[in-house]
Parts: structure tokens; sequence; C-alpha cells
């Protein structure tokens, strides 16, 4: 990942954007450090698929065999998270990034954990709504803790 011609999405709370559901962020100052001096643009699926900024927590469920978002009071954000991956992708190719730095475990970002949907801090194999779309585009997807 370090080739200069690489441009990058990267996840908007890695960046120290407070966008979080809980109104904060996640700021990484190795992935600040990595995009020194490279192109990249910040993404947010969540926010740019409607949701609030506090908003409730929300994790990745299976019922029944069908993939849903939901959040910690029980409302059904998939289609949040299914409308804001679709624009942040749109971005991201049109953008020409080959590459993405996603925020581990989130239920939009987490790339091969993510939470389990107990909201109890477990995390099973699979990938968040974004990253998931991400990977099948080929754009090739780590996490923060991979750099």
């Amino acid at each position: 990942m370090s080739d200069e011609k690489n441009i990058y999405a990267v996840s908007a709370c890695l960046l120290g954007e407070n966008c979080k559901y809980n109104g904060s962020n996640n700021k990484n100052d190795k992935v600040i450090e990595f995009l020194r001096g490279k192109e990249y643009i910040t993404i947010c699926p969540e926010m740019s698929g409607g949701l609030p900024c506090p908003r409730d927590p929300s994790e990745i469920v299976i019922t029944g065999g069908i993939r849903k978002v939901m959040s910690k009071t029980g409302a059904d954000v998939t289609e949040n998270f299914r409308l804001g991956a679709e624009y942040e992708l749109n971005r991201a190719m049109k953008k020409g990034c080959t590459h993405a730095i996603l925020k581990s475990r989130s239920p939009s970002c987490g790339i091969g954990r993510v939470y389990d949907g107990t909201f109890s801090g477990t995390v099973t194999d699979g990938h968040g709504i974004s990253a998931e779309m991400f990977i099948n585009s080929g754009i090739e997807c780590v996490t923060e803790e991979d750099l």
C-alpha cells in the first residue's frame, strides 16, 4: 500500500472527524501519518446514508438467514447503511480510489470481523456493508489495525 500513485478512501472517523455513533471520532495518528503526501477522500457511509450524529449504535444481525443492520434500540437501519455504502462507493470510484483504509469492526467498514449484533463487544466473521461493496468492486481494503 505504499505506492504513491494509489488514491485512498478513508473512514472519516479515523482522521478525527466527529462522525462516530456517539458524536466523537476514532482519530488514528498512524493512519494520518501514512496518508501524509498521498491523495485520499474521506468517507462516512452512515452519515451519507442519512443517519444523524450522534445516533444509536448499530450492529449487523442475521435473522432467518437475512442480514440486517439493527440499532441497539431495535430500529432497522439496513437501508441507511446500504444507501450510504452505495453513495460512498460511487464517490470512491469516480475519484479513482484503488485502496481504502476503513474502521475495524464497524457495521459499515469492518473487514473480516464485525460486532455480532448482541451489543456485547463480541465480534464474528464478516464484513461491514460498505467494506463488502468496496471489496466486491475491486478496491483493496484494510483497517487501521493493518497499517
